[in-house]
């Protein structure tokens, strides 16, 4: 059992920045690379790409990066652990296979782990009784089972486990928690037990501290931002992990951004319901118990963390067609900017009205006035320009086409000092909706294939 593992968070997000997996890798030691790329709707993307090719349904990202780091990670033995595959890992594993082929590298392992899109699947658990209901509204899936995009269960560290024991250098997954992707290399290396639930909790919450890359390494940081040096070289964040659970969360010296006891607290706090509930596939973890330590510049201990039982079911990511959108844009100056665009917006709000269009929703934003805070928002002074938002949801797309051409005839037919015509009208996109569901554990199976 090793005494400590280094593992290096490289992307929080599909398009996040490429060079932060190569400075991970050549700036400092580390055994493992995490790479989140997934998201609720990335799914559905990646779903739409694969019924256009076959061959896609991954984030491409990842070969581009490969080209450039898979002799490091060959030299150093860094194994790279990343939901990159989406929807179509084992095309993701070909074309990294043929990569490493044009680089002359032999011997690559290389695992995937799928089984999680269950779209083909879903009438026969409809028709078993596993009617993947609403986890908040209650209703049962077949409401919109004629619209589904992508069906995928939120798989967690198991499986990775399993291909490292089988040897994988890369292990390319598809719908893997964020977090679990963090906590297998701990279970692997310090042969943790699905009993050991304060252990497994700690790396769930070392997984959380990283998921979002350097979210908490001073980018996107609130309660500090002005005193992040350097965020334009920004350094992503290293979890120092040892056998007992506890664990350091730091980056590489010279690079940018920071670690302090603000930037994890911040961290912690990202998408979190109940504290004492943060419910995964491999443990319940307690963030109340967590215990935080400043332990030198860009060095802070977490311990004491408090795991349990996991729950007996695995989170659906259900993703279904739900209409269409439209958004238009205009800028008015001063003088009275605020006063023009209300008037911009009651003209068409009137137009809506006269041609009879029907929407589930029509809202209006004020950019630079009410677009972060609504209704909190507070009262401003003459400003000198506002930009008009108005968007509109709905399943008629005729009526959705219909207002996509109402906001640029305003330049003459309504208020003056008006700008921004390229904006003023936005083609109807496909609106995309989530529903999350849950499943029993027993209903479906990981698969794990390392060649």
């Amino acid at each position: 059992m090793k005494k400590s593992i280094r593992i290096a968070a490289g992307q929080g997000f599909w398009g996040d920045r490429f060079d932060a997996p190569i400075d991970q890798i050549r700036r400092g030691p580390v055994d493992y690379l995490v790479m989140d790329y997934l998201a609720e709707v990335t799914m559905s993307i990646m779903q739409k790409q694969k019924m256009r090719d076959p061959k896609q349904g991954y984030a491409r990202d990842i070969i581009s990066l490969m080209k450039e780091i898979l002799p490091d990670l060959v030299k150093n033995n860094v194994k790279v652990i990343t939901n990159a595959g989406g929807v179509n890992p084992l095309a993701c594993r070909n074309a990294l296979f043929e990569i490493a082929q044009r680089l002359g590298i032999k011997g690559l392992k290389i695992g995937i782990v799928y089984g999680d899109d269950i779209i083909p699947q879903i009438a026969h658990f409809i028709a078993s009784g596993i009617t993947l209901n609403h986890m908040e509204s209650g209703e049962p899936l077949q409401k919109v089972r004629e619209r589904l995009y992508s069906a995928n269960i939120y798989f967690g560290a198991r499986p990775v486990v399993e291909a490292l024991q089988k040897e994988a250098q890369i292990i390319i997954t598809g719908r893997v928690t964020d977090t679990g992707l963090t906590l297998a290399p701990m279970i692997y290396e310090f042969g943790w037990s699905e009993q050991d639930y304060n252990q497994l909790a700690a790396g769930i919450v070392a997984g959380h501290i990283i998921e979002c890359g350097a979210q908490v390494s001073g980018g996107n940081f609130l309660a500090g931002w002005k005193e992040v040096p350097d965020m334009a070289h920004i350094g992503f964040p290293i979890i120092e992990a040892y056998p007992s659970g506890e664990f350091v969360v730091t980056k590489h010296d010279q690079t940018g951004g920071m670690v302090d006891l603000r930037t994890v607290k911040e961290q912690l706090l990202y998408e979190l319901g109940n504290p004492k509930e943060y419910i995964t596939p491999d443990v319940v973890a307690d963030f109340t118990s967590i215990q935080l330590r400043l332990e030198g510049k860009d060095r802070v201990r977490v311990s004491g963390v408090h795991g349990r039982k996991p729950t007996p079911f695995f989170k659906v990511s259900i993703s279904y067609a739900d209409g269409w959108i439209s958004l238009g844009k205009l800028t008015y100056a001063w003088p009275d900017a605020l006063e023009k665009a209300k008037k911009a917006d009651e003209i068409i709000r009137q137009r809506i009205k006269d041609l009879k269009l029907k929407f589930d929703e029509i809202h209006t934003e004020f950019l630079g006035i009410n677009a972060c805070h609504g209704p909190l928002s507070h009262p401003v002074s003459e400003p000198n320009e506002v930009v008009l938002q108005i968007g509109v949801r709905g399943s008629n797309l005729i009526h959705i086409e219909q207002f996509s051409r109402e906001m640029i005839p305003l330049v003459l037919c309504g208020p003056p000092t008006v700008t921004g015509f390229g904006s003023g009208r936005s083609r109807p996109k496909e609106v995309v909706a989530f529903w999350p569901a849950l499943i029993p554990k027993e209903a479906v199976k990981a698969v794990v294939d390392v060649q």
